[in-house]
């Protein structure tokens, strides 16, 4: 039955229609699920949810963050013959765009379908058939003949779309669907905060936006919150599958929750607080939750975004291992999420002073005045 319901639970949050920055309709559903559960309940100014759950110390905070924007496309030009040309919002491959369905909002909130085109190959110079094609030679149709008649449909520059797909069980309790990331570390701290019966510190689930364009709306609510230390919830790549060395796989489906060691690239590198990282490793051995230890070279998380606001977050990620992110056949393993939550519950319950004691600062000489 709980199975169910965290399926359930994931279906709605997967089909919600939210690219960054345009997330009013995932936030209306965390609202809803998240209100029962919470003592306070608040939406900042960026439209990021905050709910707050007392413990038994006000002043010992602890901060859940996963994001509810997913990656979109937005319109940016509507040529005479009704065909919409857009950008990426957050990171595409464009070979998962091409022949893809898309659901368009418009001005005054109805939803437009479409589908994503390219040129055929039929008429590409020889020799280009089989090249992927760049963003910008792609476009959307959605049937009309005319820029007059899109624009009467209540389509604009501006207006933003997401992939038209529907989340689906597969075998073994394996599903599959759009915007698991972040829906799925979404649907984990809802289920979270459900299951979490008590704590000593006062915690602070908080649902953000914009982590597919910079990890922006985590890095308001970091500043607004000021915990003692933040666990963010999100996807990381499961590559097991045939033609990937097992080294590369970052993690596997089905082998439980990941819990981060390092991630990002290019520069932007995050280690994962060593504190945090031991105690959910102690946590998941005593209770024998399977994990996995995730090192991802590329991509990053709120955690992130919250570590080095202020004077310094100590912060981590709990992970859930999906396949093919960032397209819309996305696919993960239902008990590893619940997993997740398992985990994530035991942390919080945990979680006390003689933790937050271990990762404030420590004065080693003091000056005499």
């Amino acid at each position: 039955m709980a199975s169910q319901e965290f399926i359930d639970l994931l279906r709605r949050l997967s089909e919600a229609f939210g690219p960054s920055g345009f997330e009013d309709e995932v936030r209306d559903l965390v609202i809803k699920e998240l209100g029962p559960y919470v003592d306070e309940l608040m939406v900042d100014r960026w439209g990021n949810v905050i709910g707050v759950k007392y413990g038994r110390r006000r002043d010992l905070k602890a901060m859940v963050a996963a994001h509810i924007d997913e990656i979109g496309l937005l319109i940016d030009n509507i040529d005479k013959n009704g065909f919409l040309r857009f950008r990426a919002i957050g990171g595409w491959n464009e070979v998962t765009l091409v022949g893809q369905r898309v659901i368009i909002r418009t001005v005054d909130g109805r939803k437009i379908r479409g589908v994503i085109g390219s040129r055929p190959p039929h008429v590409t110079p020889p020799g280009k058939e089989r090249e992927a094609p760049e963003l910008k030679d792609l476009f959307i149709d959605i049937g009309a003949s005319s820029d007059e008649e899109v624009r009467k449909l209540g389509i604009r520059v501006g207006s933003v779309a997401v992939l038209d797909r529907d989340f689906e069980v597969l075998n073994g309790g394996i599903v599959t669907g759009k915007a698991f990331d972040d829906r799925v570390g979404v649907a984990v701290m809802l289920w979270t905060a459900r299951q979490l019966r008590s704590s000593e510190v006062t915690v602070y689930f908080v649902a953000t936006v914009q982590e597919e364009v910079g990890l922006r709306g985590a890095q308001v609510a970091a500043d607004r919150v000021y915990p003692d230390f933040a666990i963010a919830l999100d996807t990381t790549i499961a590559a097991d599958v045939p033609g990937v060395n097992e080294r590369e796989f970052v993690t596997r489906i089905g082998k439980g929750p990941a819990i981060k060691v390092m991630d990002g690239g290019r520069g932007n590198v995050f280690i994962a607080h060593p504190t945090l990282t031991n105690f959910l490793v102690s946590i998941a051995d005593e209770l024998k939750i399977p994990y996995q230890l995730e090192v991802l070279i590329g991509g990053t998380t709120d955690a992130l975004g919250i570590a080095f606001r202020r004077d310094g977050i100590p912060a981590t990620t709990i992970s859930i291992p999906t396949r093919y992110v960032h397209s819309p056949v996305e696919l993960l393993s239902i008990e590893d999420a619940l997993n997740a939550a398992r985990l994530l519950t035991e942390a919080l319950s945990r979680a006390d002073e003689k933790l937050i004691q271990s990762l404030r600062e420590k004065t080693i000489k003091a000056g005499s005045v």
